[in-house]
């Protein structure tokens, strides 16, 4: 580990820029990068490293070069514009470990603005909170990964090992913008992803997947509604199957050695519900868009059979989808759920980091959503830690992120590049 002079001056140096560090946050959260515009966000990001002298790869994704891989997942929406951005700084003198610091720059649809006390993508900061989407997830973890590395500059060091700076997209949808990464051949010793988690290091998380209900039902005119077959309540019956496999997944997760303390850690949400074209005619169609958890070690492929056999069954069960049974189309996420293992090295760094900063022990999560840890620890084992800063509201109405959380969490990441890169005076 660092001495404590050094410690303190990397902490001191953190603190010293951390106006600026909100400030250019608060231009990174004021992009509206939902799904397919993440562009914007992209540039903003390669000027950031090119202005700090990184070596700096811009490409366009290819689905064809990513859908063979594991943990790929269905791309539905235009994809031409989508870029992968990385900043790579690379020692005069290697004598460290090499690190991956990732974050996403995409965000979720903010929902109606008038729901939100603040514009969602006028980012404020008020009562030490930063405000806006995105501002918890992750962007402020992504902008800290950069100012986290300014800090060593700043008191005077340089690493000793190669360091690569990935902002991804898809990281809300699908995950493929972590996979062009490795598809690239980017590489490291460990992965930090700096997402919110509380102050805790995520031991182990879901997996997820995302599929579409496609019923089709019978039209007619409302007034004699009884020759029809509306979709819409058909949709409905499935919907309460499948929340009837929800529950038995759960009774299952008791015996996951993470899990089992974790109350209802499997979730099934019926996101999006489209159907019907006119009041008075009973609806002919109706698409429900899904997602459901799955536990680490669940194989994706055994959990889409169950679930295409669950509604199966209820269709047999239904007067009219018993002879016109719906689609299930699989839209998105297929990720497998990832346990942290065979870190030992970089997690004792970020123990000694944390109890620095904090000071204590490191807590740890068991963590129903998933981040881009999975396809580094799963897929190419590579160590993968996330930990970050305490968040709010994140996929809600009003998010925020608690900025002395977010100031600890950069001075962590700072001694953690320091301690597992090493550094020599600049």
């Amino acid at each position: 580990m660092v001495d404590s002079d050094t410690s303190r001056r990397i902490c001191d140096a953190v603190a010293a820029r951390f106006d600026e560090q909100l400030a250019t946050t608060k231009e990174f959260v004021a992009i509206p990068s939902t799904r397919g515009a993440e562009g914007p966000c992209q540039d903003m990001m390669a000027d950031l490293l090119n202005q700090r002298g990184y070596e700096v790869d811009d490409w366009k994704i290819e689905v064809d070069d990513l859908k063979d891989l594991p943990g790929f997942g269905p791309i539905e929406h235009d994809f031409s514009r989508a870029r992968t951005v990385v900043g790579t700084y690379r020692p005069e003198r290697t004598a460290g470990k090499s690190l991956i610091l990732q974050g996403h720059c995409d965000v979720v649809p903010a929902g109606p603005l008038d729901m939100w006390e603040t514009p969602p993508f006028q980012p404020i900061i008020k009562d030490g909170w930063m405000y806006g989407r995105g501002a918890g997830d992750m962007k402020s973890g992504t902008i800290g990964a950069i100012y986290a590395l300014d800090a060593l500059r700043a008191a005077g060091l340089k690493p000793t090992a190669r360091i690569h700076v990935q902002s991804v997209i898809e990281e809300e949808s699908t995950g493929v913008g972590a996979l062009s990464t490795l598809q690239r051949g980017y590489r490291a010793d460990c992965c930090f992803i700096p997402e919110p988690t509380q102050g805790q290091l995520i031991r182990s998380q879901v997996g997820v997947i995302w599929f579409r209900l496609k019923v089709r039902g019978r039209p007619a005119h409302v007034a004699q509604a009884g020759s029809g077959s509306n979709a819409i309540k058909a949709a409905y019956h499935l919907i309460q199957a499948l929340e009837g496999l929800e529950e038995e997944w759960n009774r299952r997760a008791v015996n996951d050695r993470h899990f089992k303390s974790v109350v209802h850690p499997i979730n099934f949400n019926p996101g999006i519900i489209k159907g019907g074209e006119w009041a008075s005619s009973v609806p002919a169609w109706c698409d429900v868009d899904c997602r459901i958890a799955i536990l680490p070690g669940w194989k994706v492929s055994d959990c889409q059979a169950e679930i295409a056999a669950c509604v199966a069954e209820a269709s047999r069960k239904h007067s009219f989808l018993a002879a016109s049974p719906p689609e299930v189309v699989w839209s998105g996420f297929l990720s497998d759920g990832f346990e942290l293992t065979g870190a030992e090295e970089p997690e004792a760094v970020l123990r000694q980091t944390y109890s620095a900063i904090y000071g204590g022990e490191l807590p740890e999560a068991a963590f129903t959503g998933l981040t881009d840890t999975r396809f580094y620890g799963l897929n190419h084992g590579i160590p993968s830690l996330s930990f970050g800063a305490v968040a709010e509201q994140m996929h809600g109405f009003n998010e925020r992120v608690n900025l002395d959380t977010l100031r600890k969490a950069t001075q962590t990441m700072a001694l953690f590049i320091a301690d597992w890169c090493g550094v020599e005076k600049a």
